[in-house]
């Protein structure tokens, strides 16, 4: 019985060598981590390094899976290959999209009880027609920045609104996310901190086996354009934007790069408009061309 064993453990490969080959094979060696990385910032900006490495792994063990591969050397021959058809999909993959409805909300406070009055208040006497307003959430995730941004200007315009032409324009570089946004569900449980008036106001419940989902109002669904966007690439709007919104982005990438982003900021923001940093984040030595009015809200001069 043992030479039985023995033969058939020869011919199919005992399970603990299939299960170190296996091992073996889902390990990140340092080359195809580098490699990763190096593809990741010449499509991206984004800027992975040893802090990361835990969660690419995760990530990419899920893509190899999908992509029903052997291991990661495999997909980084995929890559390799096919690096141009393949990169969305990745980049889906890998990019994290962490977000909530007035995440920071000192920001729309800010827009709330200083900006957008002042905004009013400059712009009334504007020539004949619609006054205009346009906004940037530029890197707008799941949509929660861009529909929280557009509750705080319907919020503050009620009795001024049919005056104005408003424009949100959200983009991301993951399309995913941005046909999420575009569809505007989400679990009832996002919206659990949102004052009962607002979500009464821009919220729709759903019934039966939609009972645990919301839908947003058309009203906000109409101030908003969601479009595909990589930072790093030509930007076809041409603004000028009162107010841009880059917030927990601009940490993905290095020093070079996010000067080069604060300089084109600067470009489409129109005199006195804002660019919104998220908390962790700063100008740098780019602070010298805009002044400081609130936590991480920078002003470009008039």
């Amino acid at each position: 019985m043992a030479e039985l064993r023995d033969n058939i453990n020869k011919r199919q490969g005992h399970p603990q060598d299939r299960r170190l080959n296996r091992d073996q094979a889902m390990r990140l060696s340092e080359g195809d981590f580098k490699f990763i990385c190096q593809f990741v910032y010449e499509t991206t900006g984004i800027v992975l390094n040893d802090s990361k490495r835990e969660m690419l792994y995760r990530r990419l063990t899920r893509i190899v899976r999908e992509r029903k591969l052997n291991s990661f050397a495999d997909y980084c021959q995929l890559l390799r290959e096919q690096g141009e058809q393949e990169k969305d999909f990745f980049i889906n993959a890998i990019t994290t999209n962490l977000t909530s409805f007035f995440r920071e909300n000192h920001h729309f406070e800010y827009l709330t009880t200083e900006e957008i009055p002042a905004l009013i208040k400059s712009k009334a006497a504007e020539a004949n027609g619609k006054k205009r307003l346009r906004f940037w959430s530029s890197a707008s995730s799941t949509g929660e920045e861009p529909y929280s941004l557009a509750i705080t200007i319907l919020e503050a315009m009620k009795s001024d609104l049919s005056m104005w032409d408003i424009k949100i324009l959200a983009t991301d570089i993951d399309s995913n996310v941005l046909a999420k946004g575009k569809a505007g569900i989400y679990d009832v449980n996002r919206i659990e901190d949102i004052p009962q008036k607002l979500k009464q106001s821009y919220f729709f419940q759903g019934c039966g086996k939609s009972s645990d989902s919301v839908k947003v109002h058309d009203k906000l669904k109409n101030l908003i354009t969601f479009k595909q966007l990589n930072l790093l690439h030509d930007w076809p709007m041409k603004g000028p934007f009162d107010a841009i919104f880059c917030r927990n982005v601009i940490i993905y990438f290095d020093k070079k790069t996010q000067i080069e982003l604060f300089a084109r900021y600067y470009e489409l923001l129109a005199p006195g408009g804002l660019l919104f940093l998220g908390h962790s984040e700063n100008l740098g030595n780019y602070q010298q061309y805009f002044s400081n009015v609130g936590r991480t809200i920078f002003r470009k001069p008039y």
